[in-house]
């Protein structure tokens, strides 16, 4: 099932967003955080509460990933709105949550957490080799071997930066299958000046083949002079380029590559990608519904962080050795 944050919500979290550029920023904001973060759990607690009525199974425990809203590898810090605690006591249901910092602890970059999902899909497709490609506010992708060998990391602003611009220059909160950016003209210039700009960026912050990134990483202020259509067209080029240059780069001829995550739904994005690849599908075509990977993904790792099963590994986030996560709270 899918409940929509309300407005409220919604305008809440993206302002307090804005507002958060480093960690400095997230301890001075903490007294506005804590009641955003109560209503955040409040609302999954109804959620969580109204599933539990309707199922017909007994739920043992609830997966809370929770809202992120800044994340720096370097400083070993991940912050997700969510009180696993208090949802926990709100649901009287034993509650998994925290999910990232115990691989912070060991040496990770606490991102990417999908593949180990990523691997369960392959195996349920039947595929010798893939590459997952998720679009979300940052994509991340996730290769599998024939083998079993499993590498991830994250590769760059996803829908984050047209999503921003879009609620920055209009009243939406994104650009709809990608009507906005398919109207507009691609400005070459500011283009390459992004491209530079981020490969510059990430070179100097580069701690080896597994990167993690918050949305806030990516410079925002070259398109400012943009018209609506013009800004959305260049930055869908831009994380286009991107995606499309670290898939070649890791050499990923891979029998398939599939993309995951809401920017899936971007249409103009992905017949851009498309137009490089023949391999590309959706994951929707496999018969899953693309809405629920990321819900689904998190119920698992709920699931192996009870059975203090890892959840990540050198190869996906960098840790030094396979490494269990998740706090459990028991109501």
């Amino acid at each position: 099932k899918y409940f929509k944050y309300g407005q409220n919500i919604y305008e809440n979290i993206h302002n307090l967003k804005e507002k958060i550029n480093n960690s400095k920023d997230l301890k001075n904001l903490s007294k506005k955080i804590q009641p955003i973060e109560k209503e955040i759990t409040l609302f999954h607690a109804n959620v969580v509460n109204e599933i539990v009525k309707e199922s017909k199974s007994n739920i043992d425990f609830v997966g809370f990933h929770g809202q992120t809203i800044f994340h720096n590898a370097k400083e070993k810090i991940s912050k997700q709105l969510g009180d696993g605690k208090l949802l926990s006591k709100l649901t009287q249901k034993t509650v998994i949550y925290d999910f990232r910092q115990n691989d912070l602890k060991n040496g990770g970059h606490g991102a990417p957490l999908t593949p180990i999902f990523h691997k369960l899909l392959k195996t349920k497709f039947k595929i010798k080799e893939v590459t997952f490609v998720n679009i979300g506010g940052i994509v991340n992708t996730t290769t599998l071997w024939n083998d079993d060998n499993m590498s991830g990391t994250d590769i760059g602003p996803g829908m984050c930066l047209i999503d921003r611009w879009v609620r920055h220059k209009s009243k939406r909160n994104y650009d709809e299958n990608g009507i906005i950016a398919k109207s507009g003209k691609v400005n070459k210039i500011i283009l390459d000046q992004l491209l530079e700009n981020f490969y510059e960026k990430k070179n100097i912050s580069s701690t080896g083949p597994i990167q993690s990134f918050d949305t806030k990483y990516f410079d925002f202020s070259f398109v400012k002079d943009l018209s609506l259509e013009d800004g959305a067209a260049t930055l869908t080029e831009f994380t286009a380029r991107i995606i499309i240059s670290a898939l070649k780069a890791a050499d990923h001829n891979k029998e398939k590559i599939i993309l995951c995550g809401g920017g899936r739904k971007n249409n103009f994005l992905v017949e851009k990608l498309k137009e490089e690849s023949r391999v590309i599908k959706l994951i929707d075509e496999y018969g899953v519904d693309g809405d629920f990977v990321e819900s689904q993904a998190f119920a698992y790792l709920a699931i192996r962080s009870y059975l203090k099963l890892p959840i990540s590994f050198p190869g996906t986030t960098g840790v030094k050795k396979p490494c269990s996560a998740g706090e459990i709270f028991q109501a």
